[in-house]
């Protein structure tokens, strides 16, 4: 199973757009934009990104397949460096989030780095998990993708493999 990481480029933008209007992806990841669909609104996003020198932002490849992204950036809702994953729904279920987060970790190798995931996706929690994320606590934030306040696991990734003190936050959009 080849797994690589490389600089997000905008030859990927139309791939990522794609893969985002999955109408079960968007329930899982639950934090996603107000409508998946406006693609100036996710270009204009994407295109900050890109030039946000701040972010880190790596494309997954598999096989050489363009299967989704990675990043980390500084979440304005607390002010911690957080790290966000998406693959496209035909990558699911082969451990290649598992494996492009940790290979992602060996580049963004500042700590303490924190996630957060919705309460139901046992997924993405897993993958966090595999990857070594500690759960640090639980919040509530509103999830565009259900147009409602849900549950969400605060989880953190601290230098020494334990967790670091994270308060909990009210939470907004996500990126």
């Amino acid at each position: 199973m080849s797994i690589l990481l490389r600089e997000v480029t905008a030859s990927d933008l139309p791939l990522f757009f794609e893969q985002q209007l999955d109408p079960e992806a968007n329930h899982m990841a639950a934090f996603t934009t107000k409508d998946p669909a406006d693609r100036p609104a996710f270009m204009e996003r994407w295109n900050r990104l890109l030039t946000d020198d701040t972010i880190m932002k790596k494309t997954v490849l598999f096989e050489d397949r363009v299967a989704g992204h990675v990043m980390s950036f500084t979440a304005p809702w607390s002010d911690y460096l957080e790290v966000s994953f998406w693959l496209g729904k035909e990558f699911w279920g082969r451990g290649i989030a598992t494996k492009a987060l940790d290979l992602f970790l060996g580049c963004q190798t500042m700590r303490p780095l924190h996630a957060r995931a919705a309460k139901d996706n046992h997924a993405s929690i897993r993958v966090l998990e595999k990857c070594g994320f500690k759960h640090q606590g639980a919040d509530r934030g509103f999830a565009n993708a259900r147009d409602r306040e849900i549950d969400e696991v605060v989880l953190n990734l601290a230098p020494d493999g334990g967790s670091s003190s994270l308060p909990s936050t009210q939470s907004a959009a996500r990126y």
